[in-house]
């Protein structure tokens, strides 16, 4: 699997993009919520992915944060729901908004974005709010989602190694600022659970 990409941007024509990696071209397809947040054609970014395998293609979609990833992934597990209509989602509302939506049960907000049908609004409202409680409730997600950048790669690379949550960030409030990027705080992280 593909988690990110880190590249030149050589294309962007909305849903699709082209980030150049290495000198591979990756074709990617991301939602307008984070083409807002992309810079120009020719500056690097990273942008975390999702490799989705059909049977006549294979599709990479690209995302600003992990919020917007996870909700894609929540959203590909609701019953008549495919990539387009959660790439539509994400582009038609934030992260925030449609979990607000959600939770108030308000389904016909969600008809107005484009592709989304009153029964697939209902369902969503309904499939989604235990998903979206549930993130909110575990500490692992919470603490992904309050904490970007650095810390947070870090924090989900603790947890990855089969660190707790609660001890992933005690090891990382224990290094402080002293640590220059991701590598260089789980390598202190690292050190101090060893001591």
């Amino acid at each position: 699997m593909i988690g990110s990409l880190t590249g030149k941007i050589v294309i962007k024509a909305p849903p699709q993009l082209l980030l150049e990696v290495g000198g591979v071209g990756y074709e990617l397809e991301a939602p307008m919520s984070t083409f807002y947040g992309l810079p120009s054609v020719g500056e690097t970014t990273r942008l975390l992915t999702h490799l989705v395998v059909r049977e006549d293609a294979h599709i990479l979609y690209a995302f600003g944060s992990l919020e917007e990833r996870r909700l894609f992934r929540h959203l590909l597990k609701v019953q008549g729901v495919g990539p387009r209509i959660a790439l539509a989602i994400l582009s038609g509302t934030t992260v925030e908004g449609f979990a607000a939506c959600v939770l108030a049960g308000d389904a016909s907000a969600l008809t107005k974005i484009p592709g989304v049908g009153r029964k697939t609004a209902e369902r969503l409202v309904i499939e989604m709010r235990d998903r979206l409680e549930s993130d909110q409730t575990n500490p692992t997600v919470a603490a992904e989602m309050s904490v970007a950048g650095p810390e947070g790669e870090a924090f989900s690379a603790l947890v990855a190694l089969g660190y707790k949550p609660a001890e992933a960030t005690r090891l990382i409030k224990a290094v402080g600022a002293g640590a220059t990027s991701t590598e260089d705080l789980i390598r202190k992280a690292l050190q101090g659970a060893a001591k």
